[in-house]
């Protein structure tokens, strides 16, 4: 199989990570003969790949409706031989249909759909979704998949392959007080914390009234720390002083350390009230820290609730904080979910068995 991930995304987020750990693990398994990622020329996906040494096929992206660039789109597979393109954003997704409409792109298109979103309120986007020129669809998780059922007729298209996660990637298990430290931490506090971008169904604010909770009850003694950025950083900034928190609430920003400060947190708190499946649920099991997290999209497909970690209400903070006093009192609790979340990563969403699943997908779409 010749393979192009094609993607007109900018930003940097578990989607496009996925990017980067599917062509890491198509080549290190022999999954395809040859693969080129096609990314915009700015973008974070393409400066990741260069300093990974990747093939790239970099493009000035100027606008979804662009019929330089889905002509380009043509030229470039028929000089690669590409036998599947892999569509990971919607505007590639656009371009890569005006392709095959307008200039006759016979490379097989596989979207890969990582959003719980439905698709059915706007006309052409509910068109492409239902283009014969699109062979699969392949989603996340199930909740992904019902999500777009009321655009997508044919339901025969859709897929799952779950996240994935590069646990070589997350190799430190144990705390050695880098954020005590860091945040002149006192030794004997706990630390509880979330990794989510600033953004509305991450839910900060019910996050934020679950430390309220916590701190007023006064069973544990902790910090807690949110990493990250986005649009609503400084509301929830806000929210965090309005409810006289500061002092409680350590906004750590953008981290690239994260295998390193993961593994710090006695606990993950995830209050996301709409996530696909949380990719970063994957790497708390693998730096083996409790969780807990809502019952919400495709959360449950992740976290098995008393076996790999708690699940509490979306959007009740009184439960959240049932939920985290329950787990940081037992410690039986903790060792029993974080081994056998460890093990789940292991048997499910490493990068070996995503890529093979994925291979198998995007290897019934060939032409023969």
């Amino acid at each position: 199989m010749r393979l192009i991930q094609f993607t007109a995304s900018n930003g940097w987020r578990g989607h496009e990570q996925k990017i980067i750990y599917l062509y890491e693990a198509f080549k290190k398994y022999g999954y395809v003969e040859d693969q080129w990622i096609m990314c915009p020329e700015d973008s974070e996906v393409y400066r990741v790949a260069s300093s990974k040494n990747m093939q790239i096929i970099p493009y000035n992206y100027k606008k979804e409706y662009d019929l330089g660039l889905a002509k380009d789109i043509k030229r470039i597979c028929e000089k690669h031989r590409v036998d599947v393109m892999l569509i990971h954003s919607s505007k590639a997704h656009t371009l890569a249909v005006m392709s095959k409409l307008f200039y006759r792109l016979e490379t097989s298109l596989v979207l890969c759909r990582t959003l719980i979103k439905r698709v059915d309120t706007n006309v052409l986007r509910k068109w492409k979704y239902n283009y014969d020129g699109i062979e699969k669809i392949i989603c996340v998780s199930q909740p992904v998949v019902e999500s777009l059922k009321p655009a997508v007729k044919n339901h025969d298209k859709f897929c799952v392959v779950g996240s994935v996660t590069d646990i070589e990637k997350f190799p430190k298990q144990a705390p050695i007080g880098i954020l005590h430290e860091e945040f002149n931490i006192p030794k004997d506090l706990k630390i509880i914390g979330n990794i989510a971008e600033f953004t509305g169904f991450k839910d900060h604010y019910t996050w934020v009234d679950t430390v309220e909770i916590l701190v007023n009850r006064n069973n544990i003694k902790a910090k807690y720390i949110l990493v990250g950025k986005g649009s609503l950083e400084e509301d929830i900034r806000n929210y965090v002083a309005q409810k006289g928190l500061s002092e409680h609430i350590i906004f750590a920003g953008f981290r690239k350390d994260i295998p390193n400060i993961l593994p710090e947190f006695n606990l993950f708190m995830f209050t996301s009230n709409n996530e696909p499946t949380g990719g970063v649920l994957l790497e708390s099991y693998a730096c083996k820290v409790p969780i807990v997290a809502a019952k919400a999209g495709g959360i449950p497909e992740v976290i098995v609730d008393g076996e790999t970690g708690l699940l509490a209400e979306v959007g009740n903070p009184t439960d959240f904080a049932d939920k985290v006093e329950q787990l940081l009192a037992d410690e039986a609790l903790q060792k029993k979910l974080t081994g056998n979340g460890y093990q789940f990563l292991v048997e499910n969403f490493t990068k070996e068995i995503i890529a093979k699943k994925f291979y198998e997908e995007l290897k019934a779409t060939m032409k023969s």
